[in-house]
């Protein structure tokens, strides 16, 4: 059973509880147990959507690509600026 159906079928437990004349008790543990199913298929649904947005089409991951400038020094700026003045 898929992730998206064991939601629905969680839901769909979620609400038909308090109509099932089971005890107090026994509805209270059924709605926790139900709670913690869906925070953790919630958070692996989240964590499937959030993989398959950083894929690239060849099933590598895409990244955030930094390539750093060349650092221009003060005095090669000075230099260059010299130069500029006597031509």
């Amino acid at each position: 059973m898929s992730k998206e159906t064991s939601v629905c079928v969680v839901g769909a437990v979620v609400f038909f509880v308090p109509f099932m004349g089971l005890p107090r008790e026994y509805k209270e543990w059924i709605l926790i147990v139900a709670g913690i199913l869906l925070m953790i298929l919630g958070y692996g649904l989240r964590r499937m959507a959030f993989f398959r947005s950083i894929e690239d089409g060849n099933g590598g991951k895409q990244g955030d690509v930094f390539k750093e400038s060349g650092a221009v020094s003060h005095s090669t700026q000075i230099a260059d600026d010299s130069q500029k003045l006597h031509i």
